[in-house]
């Protein structure tokens, strides 16, 4: 699961892209000061750092610098502030890329993919015990021997691996697995979750949620 820091002082806007990211899969930590940013990067890896110019303490551009003076992780600026010299500076500092508000989430998200795919930083092979999951290449194999499942448990299969730790709503799970259209139906979701179960003997690992759904067990 790819993780992301985001670094904005207005509260409506950092809730807005943490919701958002962590409900297309992404893990996400906030603050909005810039010295903590600091001390976040420091301590931990993030996979992307979202970044706000005016933020107390270290700014937006000392912060890039000091990103791409250590951790190297890709940035990028989302921000209220549309001049062009900001916007320079910002990409010539060595920003991956520059957003203005307002905003769509889906073009975050869009633009978040493309970069972390320019990186090489998506989950491609995930190992969870003697499980091995080549999410590219949709294969699945325990101690070598290839599991076979169907495009819908595979696809079942990934969203719980890019959700690992977090309950996932029933409807979500549908929306995104069978797609919007679709009515949603309990027993078509169940069903699959009993097969996927079975196949990777994983009856304790993919947890039922109480009047929520399923998650799969960090």
């Amino acid at each position: 699961m790819n993780k992301i820091l985001i670094v904005k002082t207005e509260d409506y806007v950092r809730n807005l892209l943490k919701n958002g990211l962590e409900y297309e899969g992404y893990k996400c930590e906030c603050t909005d000061n810039g010295k903590i940013a600091a001390d976040y990067i420091e301590e931990k890896d993030y996979d992307l750092i979202v970044l706000d110019i005016l933020i107390p303490e270290i700014d937006g551009y000392e912060l890039l610098k000091y990103i791409k003076d250590t951790k190297k992780a890709p940035t990028i600026f989302i921000t209220s502030r549309s001049q062009t010299k900001d916007k320079i500076k910002a990409l010539n500092s060595g920003a991956d890329d520059y957003i203005t508000s307002p905003f769509e989430i889906e073009e975050i998200v869009a633009r978040i993919q493309a970069i972390l795919r320019r990186y090489n930083k998506s989950e491609k092979i995930v190992k969870i015990d003697n499980m091995e999951i080549n999410i590219p290449g949709r294969t699945v194999k325990c101690l070598n021997k290839e599991i076979d499942l169907t495009p819908k448990e595979f696809d079942l299969l990934t969203l719980l691996i890019q959700n690992r730790g977090t309950a996932l709503y029933r409807e979500i799970i549908f929306e995104k697995v069978w797609g919007e259209d679709l009515e949603f139906e309990t027993r078509t979701l169940d069903l699959h979750i009993q097969r996927l179960r079975k196949k990777l003997n994983w009856k304790d690992k993919i947890k039922t949620i109480y009047k929520v759904g399923y998650m799969l067990e960090a």
